[in-house]
């Protein structure tokens, strides 16, 4: 169980530097790619709910669920108002 917290936390420790060290003007595409996990990760969950033998266990992963889920729809909500700023003033009353 240890093992698991440390590497959870040097996980998130390496996670947040090399975040911190992507450029502003990358900052879009590297959403991109992190919905794509995150879709992945909601998968996970949902096969982990079903396959989930104790009440906790099945708390547990609807939990990553919701939250992966935020994650997605929090990154597409943003992806989309950043592709806004590139539409000229035309297209965007259409819109």
């Amino acid at each position: 169980m240890l093992v698991l917290v440390i590497v959870f936390v040097v996980s998130g420790l390496v996670g947040y530097w090399a975040i911190t060290k992507v450029p502003s003007l990358l900052h879009t595409p590297l959403m991109s790619g992190t919905n794509a996990i995150s879709g992945v990760t909601v998968l996970g969950a949902l096969v982990a709910a079903a396959v989930a033998v104790t009440t906790s266990s099945t708390g547990l992963a609807l939990t990553a669920m919701a939250l992966a889920m935020v994650n997605v729809v929090g990154g597409f909500l943003v992806t989309g108002r950043m592709l806004a700023m590139f539409k000229g003033k035309r297209d965007r009353r259409r819109a």
